[in-house]
């Protein structure tokens, strides 16, 4: 059975560089494609421009092409902390050079930042090629992106994606085994998409399915009912239910939310420690809120009103909130005092990655939604309970 991998799940590659290099049109021949304009015009590609693709052997990526850096447009600062967003976020990249015109001390300066890259040696004439493959033996070469070159380019890529992808055992695998049975409660409010459900809940009933561990799904009106009908061994509740949710489902069967799941695949003892910043807050402090996707709000909305109203009534204290959506994240976090994120489904692994270790290097205590709520209505240590069973 084929896995079915979503946008968000793709390994992010990044094709950076200085203007005019040729990254375009090397994302064109990666993705055998037109998507990106090609120019000998310098500052031709403005924002980021993706395109999924299927990286043969690796599997799915999404290739992204980005504004060439030393980009000396009237917009070219503004494009270039676009490039360096994308870069957060790439699980690794492509790092294009023209080598006619090489600079070793710009190359050594990304090179310094440690991540994950291959250097693309591109538009170089043989003997300078020849010069640069003997000072980087490990760098792709490109002479005029040919077949040959375009798949040896591949297998580099695919094997640098394979060696920084372990394969990770699903959550759910280490909570519970087959057989057992799992309640779902998924409220539909206001908040909720019409039609659908929303991206962690569809992952926790795929993970329940593919570990044949039976899955009920229901709102919290109904779930009293469930829990009479059968052995439950596990209660899995949308966040902004937890209250409720916690006065229905005896304590001997454990109960978490789909937030708190999402949040273990991250550093979890980070989120968890976060919290305790809320006993220290100074009326006034300054608070991150960071949503991963966007959408129109209403009265019913977790992270622009719930959360804030739940803080103010626990803390009796009025707090400042800055909501950044998507991937849009502050260049300077240091004004803040926390910093509280969602679950954060519609991010990919290495954005996460990137901003709680953005926001650990400043020492500002950061959470998560399903954490929180958890411990705004002090199930905190009950929701977390099953996290310590085994080897997670």
């Amino acid at each position: 059975m084929t896995k079915q991998v979503t946008l968000i799940e793709r390994k992010n590659i990044a094709i950076v560089g200085r203007t005019n290099a040729g990254k375009s049109t090397l994302f064109n021949a990666l993705t055998e494609q037109n998507n990106a304009i090609v120019s000998s015009i310098a500052g031709t590609t403005t924002d980021p421009v993706a395109k999924a693709a299927e990286l043969l052997p690796f599997g799915p990526v999404v290739l992204i092409d980005t504004a060439g850096f030393e980009d000396e447009s009237a917009l070219g600062v503004k494009r270039a902390k676009k490039t360096v967003a994308t870069m957060r976020r790439a699980d690794m990249t492509l790092y294009v050079v023209d080598g006619n015109n090489f600079e070793k001390k710009a190359y050594e300066e990304f090179s310094s930042k440690k991540l994950p890259h291959i250097l693309v040696i591109n538009m170089c004439e043989p003997k300078q090629l020849e010069n640069l493959s003997k000072a980087y033996p490990q760098a792709s070469l490109l002479t005029d992106m040919n077949d040959t070159e375009l798949e040896k380019l591949r297998q580099q890529i695919s094997d640098l994606l394979t060696s920084l992808d372990p394969e990770e055992v699903p959550v759910i695998d280490r909570l519970l085994s087959a057989g057992d049975t799992v309640v779902m409660v998924i409220p539909i409010d206001s908040e909720a998409p019409k039609g659908r459900i929303i991206l962690p809940q569809v992952q926790m009933l795929r993970q329940c399915l593919d570990a044949n561990i039976r899955s009920v799904v229901v709102q919290p009106s109904e779930l009293a009912e469930a829990l009479a009908d059968q052995n439950v061994d596990l209660v899995i509740t949308d966040s902004q239910a937890f209250a409720e949710v916690a006065k229905i489902v005896p304590a001997d069967i454990a109960l978490t939310s789909f937030s708190m799941l999402l949040a273990y695949s991250s550093n979890f003892g980070q989120l968890m420690n976060g919290c305790e910043a809320i006993k220290s807050l100074p009326a006034g402090a300054k608070i991150l809120m960071l949503e991963g996707c966007t959408h129109n709000r209403s009265h019913e909305d977790i992270g622009r009103y719930k959360i804030p109203k739940l803080l103010k009534k626990h803390t009796q204290k009025d707090f400042s909130f800055a909501f950044y959506s998507g991937y849009d994240f502050p260049e300077d976090v240091s004004a803040y005092d926390m910093a509280i994120q969602c679950g954060n489904c519609m991010l990919n692994s290495r954005e996460i990655a990137s901003r709680l270790e953005i926001l650990a290097k400043n020492n500002i205590p950061v959470t998560n939604y399903g954490v929180i709520l958890a411990y705004l209505h002090g199930i905190l240590d009950r929701a977390a309970q099953i996290f310590t069973k085994g080897n997670l």
